[in-house]
């Protein structure tokens, strides 16, 4: 098939019936979706992954457990023991798993064949986010009991004239924006990357079925594609950083002795 008879088969314009993902096998679960395959082989890769690498540890490590080794040692030192301090090595496997999963999955945004990230369907965040949501107050409800973690979370040291005013504020930030911001931070920038992907990619399609005075053009479109591939590399490495360190620090902050 050529480039030319491919780009005359792109649908134009895309419409929002586009966003919803058809099921994989005709007449399946809905659920059953490419995302909800690839959630599943990244799960399955991880732990396939950890356990080989640790089957039978060496002295001198071998390649897949040196790389296992690598990361985990990353985890703990510069994101659970820089952002919780001593008490960060008994979440270092939570934040390496987390780190690992969210890593990978964004990392099937750039790969060829694949081009979906999971994390670009706000579901999936979701969870994440809700998951580290109940560790942190899980963690600081169990460190300090019910009342005083809330009290702490709830009443900062104020003047208690203007608490009416402060503590909704807390209330809201502690325990709606924090889940919701996670959620949010992740998912927008993978659906952002995948958009403007797409849109140099189907774009160089469109100019080149288009006309002929805009078929150049679809390589530069093409090029251009290519381009912010690296740079979406760049976010995706990022956005897993970015989410293991806040996750850590909200850890932090409900372990802190002001609590």
């Amino acid at each position: 098939m050529s480039v030319r008879s491919l780009a005359s088969e792109v649908p134009w314009p895309p419409s929002v019936d586009d966003f919803y993902l058809p099921p994989v096998v005709d007449g399946t679960n809905p659920w059953l979706t490419k995302v909800t395959i690839l959630v599943w082989v990244a799960a399955a890769a991880l732990i396939v992954f950890f356990l080989v690498s640790y089957r039978n540890p060496q002295l001198v490590p071998t390649k897949r457990q040196w790389l296992a080794e690598s990361v985990y040692g990353f985890v703990r030192n510069n994101i659970a023991k820089d952002m919780i301090g001593h008490e960060g090595v008994r979440f270092a496997p939570y934040l390496t798993t987390l780190f690992c999963f969210i890593l990978l999955t964004n990392l099937f945004g750039i790969v060829p064949g694949i081009q979906m990230s999971p994390n670009s369907h706000i579901a999936f965040p979701t969870i994440l986010a809700v998951i580290s949501y109940v560790l942190f107050n899980y963690v600081g409800i169990r460190q300090h009991g019910f009342a005083k973690y809330m009290k702490a979370s709830l009443i900062p040291p104020a003047p208690w004239y203007i608490l009416p005013l402060l503590v909704p504020i807390e209330f809201a930030s502690t325990f709606l924006f924090r889940p919701f911001t996670l959620a949010v931070r992740l998912f927008a920038n993978m659906f952002a990357g995948h958009m403007i992907l797409l849109v140099f990619t189907l774009g160089g399609f469109v100019m080149l079925n288009s006309s002929a005075l805009l078929a150049p053009v679809s390589l530069v479109s093409w090029a251009m594609a290519v381009a912010l591939t690296f740079l979406e590399a760049l976010v995706v490495i990022l956005q897993a950083y970015v989410f293991t360190v806040l996750t850590a620090s909200y850890v932090q902050g409900a372990l802190a002795e002001q609590h």
